[in-house]
């Protein structure tokens, strides 16, 4: 029976496309809503449903609305080959607006080209400057009119492509570019929670009854009665089974006499309900089965190419277009020849062609797609060749594995770490499988998808008898397991293993040892502690322990980050020497930065962050270890813009590959920030996301970061018994510090909330516990005495104060930590004054002031500023600062178009679109009381020709 083949997802193109929207009225209407909602909110936009729900249908009536009110419509339709072609989606995607990348800044555009395949670098693209690449370019396109990105079959997209584009959806608020994600049910559940979502459900019985009417031959009776039943409200399965019926009158579910393998269910002529996919399957065997030989070949040929719109080369090894021998297929709706194209009818069709088809009839194919490809495509030969190969093969697992070092090069890291499975379990030598599933697992680490590196580091140890090759395959899990909320499972990981290697193989267990201090650090356990050291003696004691250069650099670092204040002098005496050394290597720089700050040596540690930062070239989308150290070094070392910028880049890269822990420590110090700044809602919600994000037994390093953020908040208030609550959390019952490390900078201001919220006696008995510890401080005394000091001198009587101060400030560490310096003058200035000693009270006072504001602290320069008109200043208002009422982002794209760069700059730099750094650039000006840009560097320079803050 002739007539036009079904759409696959609607299965309404026999009553007309129009037909759609009077099916699914509500979900037509909300689709255009939504599409305007997403612009706005940022994230994609998500439509969902079973095979045959209707979804690329939908879509494209809302495309066809959207272009006809002058959109344009960019679409990507992905196929099961290309699930493995790093950036294959994106290319698609972009293909018809690939010109423009010329005009896209150098960096960026040598990106995108590496990315596609298209230019050769030395190293592996930024994957964060792929996404600003596409965000500048779609930002560019879109000047010209409003842009509509679809992506269909999206759980067939490579990994690469989805991360790109989940990146530039959510940074499109001030974009003409709306985003659409179409993918089968929970086939992308962490991609779909990004943004705005529809689903869509089986149709209501009205609108089935209503599709089975506008069919050629609209079934009645018992027919259609069943046809309802067993299609379940499925748009594809109501039109295929009109069809069936129409084609088979006895019964619309004909049996298949293509030789199968005996299915489980029941027959699949009686009325018991079959799945519907199971169903149309086996329909679409029947009418493969009824064509001639030559014609079911040249289908098995074209399901086989897995292709929407097969290429040139595909078209040149198929029977033209024009050839009879489509006919008999075209007849019975498994291809379509319109408009000069060819191509399966939909893509159910072709799968299950691909799949009716014997098994040998498809290697075949395979294997003639493979030469086809030779010498033109090795991605797509390497992969046809594998799915034409049947047994072991060297020469498929060599090119498998040249496939994914390719897919590495160009940042598809998810991709790469399939090949090389798929390249191990085509490997004859057991050796070289162990040697290809350990690099799949180190890889599969850059893509932060937990799941899949437990699965390969579990193949990994079941490959090979070699502990070393084990030890790191649970090394790489625990790695990764850092980032997550799983501490005490990542802690267990990384040590037991390192525990049975301490013999034999001490580098191994150094690396191993270098993670677990990581989760110590945000664990802050004690029995961690003890565990690592007692490892560090069995490796230094151990017979084959050699002294190379990576292991004692190791073994001083592991120390340091477990238990800081037992480090030994000469430690940090080297790292100025050990940094200046590392200037080419950033991944050193950033662990000689992490000692350095945990060691009370803020100005290194700052210096090497910022060297570190400036020259790291990103090697996949993992946030490093402890990196998100650097964002509290900036704010202790006064650079609360930079700070801010970490934070933000931290966050971005953590919800990228969904690591909640990264997630939640930098949105603990954001909260922080936010307090100590005077955003008091913005704090607290900071906080209370992080502490919802971790369990705080296993990480109370957020948990001490969050809950000072929110007394912090709270006291900007003026509300001091709940900022004392929060900040006695950082102290267990005793008096203890709950972290190691991060709690002992809140004492001063659980001094303060408790000495104007009556709870003295408490907070003196903490600080007691607090002055006891120096003994055993090391080199965390000077700082820890200077803190003790000061929240002495909070606590002490009117009377006994003054020693207190005046020790704390005359303590050099204090002085180089900006706001705890100001912090230290205010309270000494406040003190000065009500003991009447004016003249002192104001100088204090007015240094005080002069950091607060220049930090951006609103709620310290304004109690300064109290004081000082308390003590007499002359002055009656505080000089108005413009600046500090900016936006964090809007700030740090003030000052990066002061020094001279063009918006697409310093777009490049905040991961943002020009047009966002524009619009910011638009509500900043009249609040700055300027009108062009060149003013900018006026308003920088006045506001810091004073200071070296920033």
């Amino acid at each position: 029976m002739s007539g036009e083949p079904v759409d696959e997802h609607a299965a309404d193109a026999t009553a007309g496309r129009d037909a759609f929207p009077v099916l699914r009225e509500a979900e037509f209407d909300e689709f255009v809503d939504a599409v305007g909602a997403a612009r706005h909110r940022g994230g994609p936009l998500t439509v969902s449903g079973a095979p045959g729900a209707g979804k690329t249908t939908l879509v494209e009536s809302v495309a066809r609305r959207f272009a006809a009110d002058g959109g344009r419509v960019l679409r990507a339709v992905s196929s099961q080959s290309e699930t493995d072609l790093p950036f294959s989606g994106l290319h698609q995607l972009l293909r018809p607006v690939r010109g423009r990348i010329d005009a896209l800044p150098p960096r960026q555009r040598r990106a995108l080209y590496t990315a596609f395949g298209l230019a050769e670098h030395s190293e592996a693209p930024e994957p964060m400057l792929i996404g600003i690449a596409v965000l500048t370019l779609l930002s560019d396109v879109a000047v010209d009119q409003p842009l509509l990105l679809v992506v269909d079959d999206a759980h067939w997209t490579d990994h690469a492509s989805l991360d790109a584009l989940s990146f530039v959806a959510r940074r499109l608020a001030d974009e003409p570019v709306t985003v659409v994600i179409v993918t089968r049910d929970g086939a992308l559940p962490r991609l779909g929670s990004r943004g705005p979502a529809i689903h869509l459900g089986p149709l209501v019985p009205e609108a089935a009854e209503r599709l089975l009417d506008l069919q050629p031959q609209a079934p009645t009776g018992r027919t259609r009665a069943r046809i309802l039943e067993h299609a379940e409200g499925n748009a594809l399965a109501l039109a295929e089974l009109a069809r069936a019926a129409a084609e088979h009158p006895r019964t619309p579910y004909p049996r298949t006499p293509y030789p199968r393998t005996p299915h489980p269910r029941t027959p699949y002529d009686t009325d018991g309900p079959l799945p519907v996919t199971d169903r149309l399957e086996r329909i679409y065997a029947a009418r493969l089965a009824a064509l001639p030989p030559t014609t079911r070949r040249a289908l098995v040929q074209l399901a086989t190419a897995d292709t929407k719109d097969p290429s040139r080369t595909v078209l040149s090894w198929l029977p033209d277009i024009g050839d009879p021998v489509w006919a008999p297929a075209e007849e019975a709706g498994l291809v379509s020849r319109t408009g000069g194209r060819l191509r399966c009818g939909n893509p159910l069709s072709r799968i299950a062609i691909y799949h009716a088809a014997p098994v040998e009839e498809r290697r075949a194919a395979h294997l003639e797609l493979a030469e086809l490809f030779r010498g033109q495509d090795p991605d797509r030969y390497a992969w046809h060749l594998a799915a034409a190969t049947s047994g072991l093969s060297t020469h498929v697992a060599a090119e498998l594995e040249n496939v994914a070092n390719r897919a590495r090069h160009r940042g598809g890291y998810a991709a790469a770490a399939h090949m090389l499975e798929r390249a191990a379990d085509f490997h004859p030598g057991r050796g070289d499988t162990t040697r290809l599933l350990a690099a799949a697992t180190g890889t599969a680490v850059l893509t932060g998808r937990l799941d899949s590196v437990e699965r390969l580091a579990a193949r990994t140890r079941a490959s090979t008898d070699d502990p070393t090759a084990a030890v790191l395959a649970a090394l790489q899990v625990g790695r990764l397991m850092t980032l997550t909320t799983s501490h005490n499972t990542a802690f267990g990981q990384l040590t037991r293993p390192a525990a049975a290697l301490a013999d034999t193989h001490p580098a191994a267990v150094l690396e191993a040892l270098a993670a677990a201090a990581v989760v110590r650090f945000y664990s802050a356990d004690p029995a961690q502690a003890h565990e690592i050291e007692r490892l560090l003696s069995a490796v230094s004691a151990a017979p084959s322990h050699r002294t190379g250069d990576r292991e004692p650099f190791l073994t001083d670092w592991v120390r340091v980050v477990t238990r800081p204040e037992s480090t030994e002098p000469q430690v940090a005496l080297r790292l100025p020497a050990l940094i200046t050394a590392a200037s080419e290597h950033p991944g050193t720089l950033m662990l000689l930065a992490i000692a350095a700050w945990l060691l009370d040596e803020t100005d290194l540690a700052v210096r090497a962050f910022d060297a570190a930062l400036t020259s790291w070239t990103v090697q996949g989308p993992l946030p490093d270890g402890l990196g998100g150290i650097a964002a509290l070094a900036y704010l202790e070392h006064g650079r609360w813009t930079r700070a801010q910028t970490a934070c933000a880049e931290l966050s971005a890269v953590a919800s990228e590959v969904g690591l909640d822990h990264a997630a939640a420590c930098a949105g603990a110090t954001d909260g922080l920030l936010r307090a100590l700044r005077g955003d008091a809602a913005g704090a607290r919600a900071q906080a209370r996301h992080a502490l919802s994000l971790v369990d705080p037994v296993e990480s109370r390093s957020v948990f001490a970061l969050a809950h000072r953020a929110l007394g912090t908040a709270a006291a900007t208030e003026g509300d001091n018994e709940t900022a004392y609550l929060h900040y006695r959390q950082l102290f267990d019952g005793p008096g203890d510090p709950v972290h190691y490390h991060l709690s002992y900078p809140a004492l001063p201001e659980l001094a303060s909330a408790a000495a104007r919220g009556g709870h003295h006696e408490e907070a003196a008995r903490i600080v007691d516990r607090a002055e006891r510890s120096l003994e055993s401080a090391g080199p965390l005394a000077p700082r820890r005495a200077a803190l003790v000091q000061l929240s002495r001198a909070l606590l002490a009587p009117p009377n006994g104060a003054e020693s207190h101060f005046t020790q704390a400030l005359e303590t050099p560490v204090l002085a180089r930590r900006p706001f705890e310096h100001a912090q230290t003058l205010l309270a000494y200035g406040e003190w000065l004054r009500r003991r009447r000693r004016i003249v002192e009270a104001r100088t204090a006072l007015a240094e005080a002031e002069g950091i607060f504001r220049r930090l951006g602290a609103r709620p310290g320069t304004a109690r300064a500023h109290t004081e000082l008109r308390a003590a007499g200043s002359q002055s009656d208002t505080p000089e108005p600062d413009a600046f500090a009422d900016l936006t964090p982002q809007q700030q740090q794209i003030v000052r990066l178009a002061a020094r001279g760069l063009t918006n697409r700059e310093v777009a490049e730099k905040m991961y943002l679109s020009p047009r966002t750094v524009s619009s910011h650039l638009y509500r900043a000006f009249p609040k700055l009381g300027i009108t062009v840009r060149s003013q900018l560097r006026d308003v920088i320079e006045a506001r810091t020709a004073d200071s070296g803050l920033a």
